[in-house]
């Protein structure tokens, strides 16, 4: 039988939602691995001089196939993927602002502890493991690389990831970490200055191991 993914966004683009070349590689792997996928969202809007609404900037992205958060079962899925983009940190979190001391939304925190509660595989990519790293203590995950260059210019998230009591590990840009004991799956995606179709690659390892786990 298909497994049954979760995916969840947080709005529509790198600078305020979810990245969208990370969300289509999701959808595309997922697709290909013959996966049903269900796009949730959570809704909120952003404080901006314009009223804009999460749900709906997500559905570009979805081709209108999407779900409200609170919708979401946790017994109707096998697993759930987290793409990345600001809007992880802008709205699924305070990580933005707060970084180490943001907390996490409490619906998207409700979901994920749901799942990792009875075992369920969750895929984080790109900026979107800082939720795991923040609600997970001890836990293993990867943003890439821990030493900052020209290639990983996000590379302060990985010390932010130690600080919060969490294993960072080392990964070039299509390898993933798997955290056996937390089933977590995470890979850095664009966390890397790397040419598309390497971040594609990595999100296509993420997806398979989010399905074997």
């Amino acid at each position: 039988m298909a497994k049954k993914v979760a995916v969840i966004l947080a709005g529509c683009g790198v600078y305020d939602g979810s990245e969208i070349h990370e969300s289509a590689a999701v959808y595309v792997h997922l697709s290909r691995a013959g996966a049903q996928m269900h796009v949730v969202n959570h809704t909120k809007g952003q404080p901006t001089e314009e009223t804009r609404n999460v749900l709906e900037e997500s559905a570009r992205i979805a081709r209108g196939n999407i779900k409200d958060l609170k919708e979401l079962d946790v017994n109707e899925y096998d697993a759930v993927i987290i793409p990345g983009g600001f809007g992880v940190a802008k709205n699924l979190s305070t990580w933005a602002v707060k970084g180490k001391d943001c907390t996490v939304e409490k619906d998207v925190e409700a979901i994920i502890k749901g799942f990792h509660g009875v075992k369920k595989p969750i895929g984080l990519c790109c900026i979107s493991p800082v939720l795991a790293a923040k609600l997970f203590p001890g836990c293993e995950l990867t943003v890439g690389c821990d030493t900052e260059c020209e290639k990983w210019p996000y590379a302060g998230t990985a010390a932010a990831i130690k600080e919060l009591g969490c294993k960072h590990v080392n990964k070039q840009v299509n390898e993933v970490h798997v955290d056996a004991k937390n089933k977590l799956v995470t890979t850095s995606a664009f966390m890397c200055n790397s040419p598309v179709h390497e971040i594609y690659d990595g999100i296509g390892e993420m997806v398979k191991y989010v399905l074997i786990n």
